[in-house]
């Protein structure tokens, strides 16, 4: 496999009520990789309509994640930050993927078991090709690496086997074309970090989200401050203090849960924030964390209500982030067609 510039890209979807779990497992990810890398971050709106969304909420929410990547600290001037739906190559890129990828692929998927349950036979399309679209996502900028969680580690594996079978299927068109052994670089996971996947403040099995019925399983990037430091006094726990080793915290789901938010707020290792809080009940705790919560997401849920007042300018953010990525797609995209002998 020949050496490919490194590229990072990576998508929020716009499903409204961004909370500490797409900050801690996302976008704060999002930031650090701008110091060493070339990146493009997308607001994966294409994404968001495999399921119904209403149109006025839609805009709403492709704001909302704009807003927040830039009051987090993306610079869309230095990197790259769009919405999908404004690059055609996206969808373009897909169906060939579509054509590349193996139906018994896609049926392994167990996100598209999770979300469809009993119902797979009245669910879209779209929801059972979604791995091809976000293969097509990182590919068209021929992107090397990707921060992920856990949950979307299976769907970028199923995008390298796309790039995989699409540099093997065209192997000697590639060649022929001038792009040596391979078009397509097989995309890497980053998965680094404390706190990649974030739990419910209410029950520590399930992962933090916007759906769950009770605001307090989560904490939202709109929150104020006496709502943050409510909603972790009431967070679950157990009648044990806190281990003094990592260890200590298996089977203690809970525990951990919040154990990996307050080291993911702080940048401490799990290890550390143990040595320094282990022994001691869990009020002490909640209380450090209450304020470590607070001084790391109440300046990022001010700065989103500041831009969210200016949806003019979060457009031209969105807007001249589009023109420059369509420029790197359309050239990706043109190459595919080369490839597989398409006349333009």
């Amino acid at each position: 496999m020949p050496t490919f510039p490194e590229r990072v890209f990576s998508g929020v979807q716009p499903t409204g009520s961004l909370h500490l779990g797409n900050y801690l497992g996302a976008i704060k990810r999002f930031v650090a990789l701008q110091e060493t890398h070339d990146c493009i971050y997308c607001v994966v709106d294409l994404h968001a309509i495999t399921v119904q969304q209403s149109p006025v909420e839609l805009r709403s929410n492709i704001r909302e994640v704009t807003a927040a990547f830039i009051a987090a600290g993306i610079d869309p001037k230095k990197h790259i930050v769009f919405n999908q739906s404004q690059v055609a190559e996206h969808a373009e890129l897909a169906w060939v993927f579509n054509c590349v990828a193996r139906m018994g692929w896609l049926n392994r998927m167990t996100q598209f078991k999770d979300k469809a349950g009993k119902n797979s036979e009245n669910v879209s399309v779209g929801l059972f090709a979604y791995p091809t679209l976000m293969a097509a996502d990182i590919l068209v900028y021929r992107a090397t690496h990707v921060p992920v969680g856990e949950d979307q580690k299976q769907h970028l594996e199923l995008s390298r086997d796309v790039a995989q079978k699409f540099n093997n299927d065209f192997a000697e068109s590639i060649a022929s074309n001038g792009f040596g052994e391979a078009f397509f670089p097989l995309p890497e996971p980053l998965i680094q970090g404390p706190a990649t996947r974030v739990m419910s403040l209410r029950d520590g099995s399930k992962k933090m989200s916007k759906s769950d019925v009770s605001d307090y399983s989560r904490l939202n990037l709109s929150d104020d401050r006496d709502a943050i430091a409510q909603k972790i006094r009431k967070a679950k726990t157990d009648p044990e203090p806190l281990p003094s080793e990592v260890a200590g915290l298996a089977g203690r789901l809970e525990a951990d849960n919040l154990v990996g938010i307050f080291a993911a707020l702080t940048g401490e290792s799990r290890a550390d924030v143990l040595k320094r809080f282990g022994g001691q009940n869990f009020s002490a705790f909640k209380s450090a964390l209450a304020d470590a919560a607070v001084a790391g997401l109440e300046p990022v849920g001010s700065e989103m209500k500041r831009l969210l007042a200016d949806p003019g300018h979060l457009e031209a953010v969105l807007n001249d982030g589009a023109d420059r990525a369509r420029v790197l797609a359309a050239k990706t995209m043109g190459s595919v067609k080369d490839i597989l002998g398409f006349v333009r």
